[in-house]
C-alpha cells in the first residue's frame, strides 16, 4: 500500500466538499433554484416573526411555537446555503475542520429541534380540540417557554456527542466529503479505526428521534379526529379540523422528504450519487421555504394580517 493511502490526518485542518459529483458543469444553474428557495425562505419566516411580534392577538400558544419553527428554519438552511453558493459561484470548496463540526451540530440540533416543535404544535392542537375550555390554563407562558427549552435542551444534548465522537477519529482515508455540507455520517466514514459507535448512536439519533415524535403526533391527532368525528354537525367537523390542516402540510412537508432521503440512501445503492445530494438538500432547504407560505395561506389570522399590512402601508 502507498503511503498516500496511509497518510493520517489527525483532525485536518481543512475538509474538501466536493459539490455535486458529476454536475459540475450545472453548479451555477442548480444555484438559481436553491438560491430562490433561499431567499423565500427568510423573507417567509421574518414576515411571520414580523406579524406575530406586532399583532398583540396572535400572542399565543400556537403562534409563539410557529414563531419557534420559524427561527429554526432560518437557522437551518443560512447554515447550508451560504458555503453552498460559496461552492457554486466561487468553487470555493474547503472548510475548516472546527466550522465543519460546527455546520455539522447546527444541521442536526435543528433538524432534530424541528420535529420536536411539530409535538409540540400537536399537542396544542390536541389541548385546543379535545379540551379547548382548559386550553389557556394549560398551555400557558410558561408551559410553552419551558416546552421550547426542552425541545432547544434534547436537540442540543442528542447531537452533542456527535461532535465529541467525530473530533476523536484520526483521518486516513482522505480530507474530501462528496457532498454541499458537512454531514455526520459522511464524516464518520473518512474516518480510521472503529467507528461503529458513531455509526450506531447517528442511526439511533435518527429513529429515535423521529419515532417518538411520529408517535406522539399520531396519538395526538387520533385524539383529535375522535373529538372531531364527536361534533354534532358537518360543518363543525370541517371547520375544526381546517385548524389542523396548516399543521398536517408542514409535518408532511418535513418527514417525506426525510424518509425518502434516508431510504434512498440506505437501500438506493443504484441510485446516483448526484440524486442523493440533491434530494438531501432538497430536504434542508425546502421546509423552511414551505412552511411560511403553508401557516400564511391556511392560517386566516395571519393571511389577514398580511393582507392589512398591504393595504394599509399609511398606517405602519
Amino acid at each position: 500500500m502507498s503511503e498516500s493511502n496511509t497518510t493520517v490526518f489527525t483532525n485536518p485542518s481543512t475538509f474538501i466538499l466536493l459539490g455535486i459529483s458529476g454536475l459540475e458543469a450545472a453548479h451555477v444553474w442548480i444555484s438559481i433554484p436553491f438560491c430562490i428557495t433561499y431567499a423565500i425562505a427568510i423573507l417567509g419566516n421574518f414576515t411571520i416573526l414580523f406579524i406575530v411580534k406586532r399583532e398583540t392577538s396572535l400572542h399565543g400558544p400556537m403562534y409563539y411555537f410557529l414563531c419557534m419553527l420559524a427561527i429554526t428554519d432560518l437557522v437551518l438552511s443560512t447554515s447550508i446555503l451560504p458555503k453552498m453558493l460559496s461552492i457554486f459561484w466561487l468553487n470555493s470548496r474547503e472548510i475548516n475542520f472546527s466550522a465543519c463540526l460546527i455546520q455539522m451540530f447546527f444541521i442536526h440540533c435543528f433538524s432534530g429541534m424541528e420535529s420536536g416543535i411539530f409535538v409540540a404544535m400537536a399537542l396544542d392542537r390536541y389541548v385546543a380540540i379535545c379540551d379547548p375550555l382548559r386550553h389557556s390554563t394549560i398551555l400557558t407562558n410558561s408551559v410553552v417557554a419551558k416546552i421550547g427549552l426542552a425541545v432547544v435542551l434534547r436537540g442540543g444534548m442528542l447531537v452533542l456527542p456527535f461532535l465529541l465522537l467525530v473530533r476523536q477519529w484520526p483521518y486516513c482515508r482522505t480530507n474530501i466529503i462528496p457532498n454541499l455540507y458537512c454531514e455526520h455520517m459522511a464524516m464518520v466514514k473518512l474516518a480510521c479505526g472503529d467507528i461503529r459507535i458513531s455509526s450506531y448512536y447517528g442511526l439511533f439519533v435518527v429513529f429515535f428521534v423521529t419515532s417518538v415524535d411520529v408517535f406522539f403526533i399520531t396519538m395526538s391527532y387520533i385524539q383529535i379526529l375522535r373529538a372531531i368525528f364527536s361534533l354534532p354537525t358537518k360543518d363543525a367537523r370541517i371547520k375544526t379540523f381546517g385548524t389542523c390542516a396548516s399543521h398536517l402540510c408542514a409535518i408532511l412537508t418535513f418527514y417525506i422528504p426525510g424518509l425518502f432521503s434516508l431510504l434512498t440512501h440506505r437501500f438506493g445503492h443504484n441510485v446516483p450519487l448526484h440524486f442523493h445530494i440533491l434530494m438531501a438538500n432538497v430536504y434542508l432547504l425546502v421546509p423552511p421555504m414551505l412552511n411560511p407560505i403553508i401557516y400564511g395561506v391556511r392560517t386566516k389570522q395571519i393571511r389577514d394580517r398580511l393582507l392589512h399590512l398591504f393595504t394599509h402601508k399609511g398606517t405602519l
